[in-house]
């Protein structure tokens, strides 16, 4: 090893201690300007050999300008957790899973709940190789270089781990370090963040992560994955080993005996949870067993072994300045009240929800009035109940509107519903949400068309409808305001890559009701053209898993409007792709009809999506957890507990090529 070499080994070792001491162990030993003359000194030397550079350097925090972030799929979904939200809804859960435990012991982890925003971290044979945000919880943005300049990320973990190593945790800024940030944007005359959350989310989606360093934004670890299964048999024991890895785990936790143990710790936490230098909005509580956890399996949004204990909402009162009324893609009139600003659990709040006409009845909530509102895990507030005792006579009662604000024609409300629609079809707001639907990412996914395109599009007469977006010519996006020919040429190009989206997406954009995110995908699987779906009667519809009267209905009735299939032919003719990928499949649709698999361990060549999609594009269904029900377990490497499982109750257990050669059939 020459000179250079070693000094540059010597440095790197220097200053991730100097990182340990002063970022997790906040017991500094050298001073700021000691410290950044260490990485000055490293970052000369690595310029000048650039053969020694390697991904785990500490000068890889300080970060350069991006063009854009790739997206990133999960191997295993990142689900979202239920909420309870008073005690009782806690003991539930625990009784639920005493039935699903069968008489077996287990304990709980209670945790923290973060207020900031999901990282998964990825590490091969200890390096810190691909860093993502949760997105959607199927794929999210590669923020890897952003997320290597977080101080207590591990870009070498301290304790080996061959193979893969996934790590997930929640980022965020400190209370402290916000206050900071704030007080340095307003002295430059910019724009403060609202929250510290807000501060976050915006940081690691910061093309430039020499800013990003600079932010200090910061991570508590609270899961790891080994491929597709847990990497340890207890979550208690994730902690351990992250904790003996670099990373800095909250001690703010608890290994509970019983859900007595966990009401404790939520109890005493909620008393120093203003004491603490971060924002939390209550506690995740998760069985700590990983084996009872796979067992217990998952609902399709979130797991039946953890929930999220949310704490008591914040509640201000203000007074209620206007009443607006807010018209949405399907045409209802809501109404919205405009507040004085007021700062509500660590936000500025100038607007709450009020729902429907009924709503304002019932509250007698009017144009002057003190109202009491709460913040409860909903992204607008809503206005609990008036104080009456601050009236003063001065307060208007208000007025629904009997036709739309927007385009003034009738408004109805059907009778047994609380909600009043808009009943023009081309009215310009329906129009405008049906486009930003559209365009959404779970749906059509076109970058670019925001809500201000959007408007201008409408507004000129450029776009009437979801097909009049592929007859849109460069020229006339140009046009529009704040828009250069270099941005119009590349929502051009985004709305013309579009078209291959295929069936599901199409199906989900349409925003047919009660057809969400997973309904689209039964129907893009069971049909794979849309001539086929367009053709069904509400009895074959009915008899499709899943699919109830209720939602056979809607379909077979939205297929039957006249204005609806001149749309669909129109998309046609733009040539928008309007059948699923694997759709020459779809002659053996029925193959896996009636059948469920589980899908466990490494397979071969398939990643468990894919696996998943070949199941379902057949008419199988896919589940978490192995019963009695289970028809067949596809068990690839390292298969765990689901195979065990599986062998005790004789289901089944098939390879991935034994599940290609069958889908072959």
């Amino acid at each position: 090893m020459n000179g250079a070499a070693k000094e540059i080994e010597k440095l790197r070792e220097e200053i991730e201690h100097h990182n340990e001491l002063y970022y997790q162990k906040s017991d500094p030993e050298i001073s700021d300007a000691e410290f950044d003359a260490l990485m000055r000194r490293l970052q000369e030397l690595e310029a000048e050999n650039p053969e020694l550079v390697t991904p785990d350097s500490p000068s890889m925090r300080v970060g350069g300008k991006a063009e854009g972030f790739e997206t990133f799929v999960h191997k295993v979904p990142m689900m979202s957790l239920d909420n309870s939200y008073n005690l009782d809804e806690l003991r539930k859960f625990d009784e639920r899973c005493e039935r699903l435990g069968d008489g077996r012991k287990f304990d709980y982890v209670a945790e923290l709940k973060i207020d900031g925003l999901s990282l998964s971290l990825h590490y091969e044979n200890g390096i810190l190789v691909t860093a993502a945000t949760r997105g959607d919880g199927t794929s999210g943005d590669d923020v890897t270089p952003n997320a290597r300049t977080i101080r207590t990320i591990p870009l070498k973990l301290k304790k080996d781990y061959a193979g893969e190593l996934e790590v997930r945790g929640e980022a965020f800024i400190a209370k402290s370090v916000f206050r900071e940030i704030n007080r340095e944007l307003a002295e430059k005359g910019e724009k403060t963040f609202a929250n510290p959350r807000n501060s976050a989310s915006g940081t690691i989606r910061m093309l430039d992560s020499a800013v990003v360093a600079s932010r200090r934004l910061d991570l508590f670890p609270y899961d790891a994955l080994s491929g597709n299964e847990k990497a340890f048999e207890t979550h208690w024991e994730n902690f351990e080993y992250l904790e003996s890895a670099g990373f800095n785990v909250n001690p703010n936790r608890a290994l509970c005996e019983d859900i007595e143990g966990v009401i404790e710790f939520c109890d005493r936490m909620e008393k120093e949870k203003e004491d603490l230098d971060y924002d939390i909005d209550g506690v995740v509580v998760k069985v700590n067993q990983t084996r009872l956890q796979d067992e217990f399996g998952s609902t399709s949004k979130a797991p039946r072994w953890a929930i999220a204990y949310k704490y008591p909402a914040m509640q201000a009162t203000t007074k209620l300045e206007d009443i607006t009324i807010q018209v949405g893609r399907t045409g209802a009139l809501t109404p919205v009240a405009n507040l004085e600003p007021v700062l509500l659990a660590g936000t500025t709040v100038s607007r709450a929800s009020l729902h429907n006409q009924d709503e304002i009845e019932r509250l007698d909530v009017r144009i002057g009035d003190t109202v009491l509102i709460e913040k409860s895990g909903e992204i607008i507030p809503q206005v609990l109940k008036v104080i009456e005792a601050k009236r003063d006579g001065s307060e208007k009662k208000f007025e629904f509107p009997t036709s739309c604000p927007v385009c003034d024609s009738d408004v109805r409300r059907p009778e047994g519903e609380a909600v009043t629609r808009c009943v023009n079809p081309v009215c310009p707001a329906k129009i405008k949400g049906r486009l930003a639907y559209f365009a959404a990412r779970k749906a059509m996914d076109i970058e670019g068309l925001g809500d201000v395109i959007i408007e201008q599009l409408v507004d000129g007469g450029h776009v009437k409808d979801v097909a009049d977006l592929y007859s849109l010519e460069l020229e006339t996006v140009a046009a529009l305001e704040r828009m250069a020919e270099k941005s119009a040429g590349k929502l051009i190009d985004q709305i013309t890559a579009s078209k291959d989206r295929g069936l599901q997406k199409v199906l989900f954009g349409m925003d047919i009701r009660h057809v969400g995110e997973r309904y689209s995908k039964i129907l893009s699987n069971h049909y794979g053209i849309i001539d086929s779906l367009m053709s069904a009667s509400v009895e074959e519809l009915d008899d499709i898993p899943e699919i109830g009267e209720k939602v056979a209905t809607s379909i077979h009735d939205f297929f039957r409007s006249e204005s609806n299939i001149d749309l669909i032919q129109r998309l046609k003719e733009a040539g928008v792709k309007l059948e699923s990928p694997d759709s020459d499949t779809h002659g053996t649709s029925e193959l896996f009809e009636g059948k469920t698999f589980v899908l466990t361990g490494k397979l071969e060549t398939l990643t468990r999506s894919a696996a998943a999609e070949i199941i379902e594009a057949r008419g199988g269904r896919v589940s978490s957890s192995v019963s009695k029900n289970t028809d067949f377990v596809v068990a690839g490497e390292k298969a765990g507990s689901k195979l065990k499982k599986a062998e005790s109750l004789g289901v089944e257990v098939i390879g991935e090529a034994e599940l290609t050669s069958m889908a072959r059939s």
